[in-house]
Formats: structure tokens, sequence, C-alpha cells
């Protein structure tokens, strides 16, 4: 099975503190985040992985970001432009659990929506320093809940679809995974926030990879890197805006 990976900008957070992106990196400055989601084909159906924020009004209100969201980076449209229809996906993958990444998953009435089962246990009930990137605060219902009749959880490592399996990354957060996809230039791995930006995967003279600003396990997340290395695949960073000028991976 050969699939292909399109990176579709739904949205930019203006003004993000970078050292949130860059542990101990980058204090006091501020820099444009893209907000993506990965349409994957060539299967049976079409994939999703992760589905972005909620519209700019709730965002700036529950998380005090600016997004910037055309129309035309609405979710939707943006998945039209690429020739699917939400209901014609079947598969949602879900990295984490973050506001940034599970908004959207009601969006797709026809789909399976995959999570790790250790990541649901987490965001039901997380420490309190990650209450508000799980949407866990008073008055506030997190957005990945109106899909939970289509949630399915998994444990670990697990092949979904011929040529695409999902990878256990724990760190970011405890059921951080990544997408592994075989395509025709080999395999890719979309990382989720394990790696957010090219240049957390490149790093820097005083380390090999550079974990994000925010993490719930450092030990963890230092050994998903290295079992990232041992895939040899072409790493793919969740949030970069240099994807926001590519069309296809694979």
């Amino acid at each position: 099975m050969s699939w292909k990976i399109r990176p579709l900008h739904v949205g930019t957070l203006k003004n993000f503190p970078t050292a949130a992106l860059t542990y101990h990196r980058d204090f006091g400055q501020v820099s444009e985040v893209a907000m993506i989601m990965f349409l994957i084909t060539g299967g049976e159906h079409p994939v999703v992985v992760d589905t972005g924020t909620a519209d700019p009004d709730a965002t700036y209100e529950r998380h005090g970001y600016e997004l910037v969201r055309t129309e035309e980076q609405h979710p939707l449209a943006a998945l039209e432009r690429a020739g699917v229809a939400a209901d014609e996906v079947k598969t949602v993958i879900n990295t984490h659990l973050h506001w940034d990444h599970s908004s959207n998953n009601d969006l797709f009435p026809n789909a399976r929506v995959i999570v790790q089962r250790s990541e649901i246990a987490y965001a039901i009930d997380p420490l309190e320093p990650s209450l508000k990137a799980f949407e866990r605060l008073p008055g506030s219902t997190p957005s990945w809940i109106r899909a939970i009749g289509n949630t399915i959880t998994v444990d670990g490592d697990e092949e979904l679809l011929p040529g695409l399996s999902v990878v256990h990354l724990p760190g970011h957060t405890p059921g951080s995974q990544g997408v592994l996809v075989e395509t025709a230039q080999g395999p890719h791995l979309l990382a989720g926030d394990c790696v957010d930006l090219h240049a957390n995967w490149e790093g820097d003279a005083k380390l090999s990879h550079i974990p994000s600003g925010s993490f719930t396990d450092l030990a963890a997340y230092m050994d998903s890197f290295k079992r990232i290395e041992r895939l040899e695949a072409t790493v793919v960073p969740s949030h970069d805006m240099e994807l926001t000028a590519t069309e296809v991976l694979g």
C-alpha cells in the first residue's frame, strides 16, 4: 500500500511563545504556529490525522491565543479543496487530545476516532498543569467529548490499515502517538507534538533532539526520540509553518 499525505493548513496561532515549543530556549520570543490537519489518501478510504482548533473566538475565549483562520482554512473547506468530503473519512487519528489537535473530531460523522487508552485516561483527569490544555477547567467541556460515541482506544502500537500504523510516543502527554505511513517515498512519521517543528528534530549544539516546552514525562519523551530514530522514517512535525507550503508528502 502506498499512501499520500497532504498537510492541510487550518489556521495560524499568532504571537505564540516560542519557548513553549523549544525546551529552555527562545524565552521572550514569539512565533506564528501552523495548525495542520493531515489528510492521508491512497487506501480504502481517506484518513485524517488531528482535527485542529475550535473557531477563533472560542480559541481566544478558552485559551487566550489569537487564531487567524480564513474561510478557506476551515477544516471542512480545506478538506473539500483536497477533493474529499467529511462523510468519506472513515478513520480519524488524534496524536493526542490537546485542544489544538482534537477540537473538530465531530465533523467526521462516519469516522472511528483512534486515541491511545492512556491518553483518554489522562485527558479525563489530568494533573493541574495540564488542565487548560485538555479543556478540563470549570464550565468548559473538552471539544473531543462531542465525538466520544465514535472514539475507539488502542493500547500501544497497532496497524490500523495496511501500511498505516500508530506508534506510542509518550512524553508530551502520556498517550501521545505518531502515525507511521508507508508512501512511495518511504515511511513517513507524523510525530504529533513529540516534534512540533523541524528544529525540534534537527536539534542543536546542546541536544540531538529538542523536546517541546510542554510535557508530562521528560524521561519518556527522550525515550520516544530514540524510538523515532529506530523507525528510520521521514519525520513530519505537527506545527511547522513550512508545511503550509507543502502540497503532498510521500
